[in-house]
């Protein structure tokens, strides 16, 4: 089978050949906007039968950096395990592809690649470990939005505190203009700045997200003053939170955080999407107050595992060791 393979990887738009892109994250189009925001390299990862593309799979090199605390370094990002032909075998064409793109990622003197948000937790697993990437344990929070509205499914509790809010004059809404973008961007940047593994994409990208009809992003206001925010992707008829923002130290009777949520759950329902996943929710800790507010909005919990590779052998197997399960 491998003999009738080609692999390569893309890095220009202009080279991308015809493929069939579901995921948005997987996507010719999150490729040109990974390609035209600065700090940023996309690698598209491809597998031909002849002249018939069977697999892809979308990296992003990202360059990182900060003065507080000290820091800069390279990073691989793949979200899911690529898109693949029906019928093909996914397992055999994950570990071309990953083989692949970790050899290229390391080349360019990448820090380490993570994987994240793949299909099932096992998928992979004996591939991914014999590339040298360690698992993590993950949570995840997943809400479904067929067979029972968001209001019969969240927290009673929860639902008075967004009424009374809205009450105020709290709403959440699309973002319509270039200050609103700015805006949000702010309120990210404060929040992302002390955090040293979570990572934002320059303005650039969301400028560019904005003009996707694959993603939406939103600001909850109070008296036009922009107080929290969230951008979500719209990839095979589910919504994906991918950052989300808000004010709720300065504002706390305001529920900032819970109208942001809200504005998004409500909106996925009415445009009729099936679920709505809140991606980085965190370490499995037994006490997370982040996740029970997540939770409190009606989801369940999902345990999976984000996959990390570091180039440092002695690092690697240091880290390792420590998450071993």
């Amino acid at each position: 089978m491998n003999d009738e393979l080609r692999v390569s990887i893309i890095a220009k738009s202009k080279d991308l050949p015809y493929m069939t892109c579901s995921s948005f994250f997987h996507s010719t189009e999150l490729f040109r906007i990974v390609e035209k925001t600065p700090g940023q390299q996309p690698y598209m990862v491809i597998v031909r039968r002849g002249n018939t593309v069977i697999a892809h799979m979308l990296a992003t090199l990202r360059r990182r950096g900060s003065l507080v605390p000290p820091y800069l370094f390279s990073q691989g990002r793949v979200y899911g395990e690529g898109e693949y032909t029906e019928g093909e075998d996914k397992d055999a064409l994950f570990e071309l592809m990953l083989k692949a793109i970790t050899r290229k990622l390391r080349r360019k003197m990448c820090l380490y690649i993570e994987f994240s948000d793949l299909s099932q937790k096992m998928f992979g697993y004996r591939i991914l470990r014999s590339q040298g990437y360690f698992p993590i344990q993950w949570m995840e929070i997943h809400n479904s939005l067929h067979s029972l509205s968001p209001k019969e499914r969240i927290n009673e509790k929860t639902l008075q505190r967004i009424e009374r809010a809205q009450e105020a004059g709290v709403v959440s809404e699309e973002v319509q203009t270039d200050e609103e973008i700015n805006s949000f961007y702010r309120l990210l940047s404060r929040f992302f700045s002390l955090k040293v593994r979570r990572y934002l994409p320059p303005k650039k990208m969301f400028e560019l997200l904005h003009t996707t009809g694959n993603a939406r992003l939103f600001v909850t206001k109070h008296k036009n003053k922009v107080i929290g925010g969230s951008c979500c992707i719209y990839s095979k008829n589910n919504v994906y939170l991918w950052y989300m923002a808000s004010k709720r130290k300065s504002h706390p009777t305001l529920y900032p955080s819970a109208v942001t949520i809200w504005g998004a759950i409500t909106d996925a329902y009415e445009q009729e999407k099936w679920h709505i996943y809140f991606m980085d929710v965190g370490l499995p800790f037994k006490k997370n107050r982040y996740r029970d507010f997540i939770l409190s909005f009606g989801g369940k919990e999902v345990g999976t595992y984000r996959w990390f590779r570091f180039s440092l052998p002695w690092l690697n197997r240091l880290i390792g060791w420590f998450y071993r399960e």
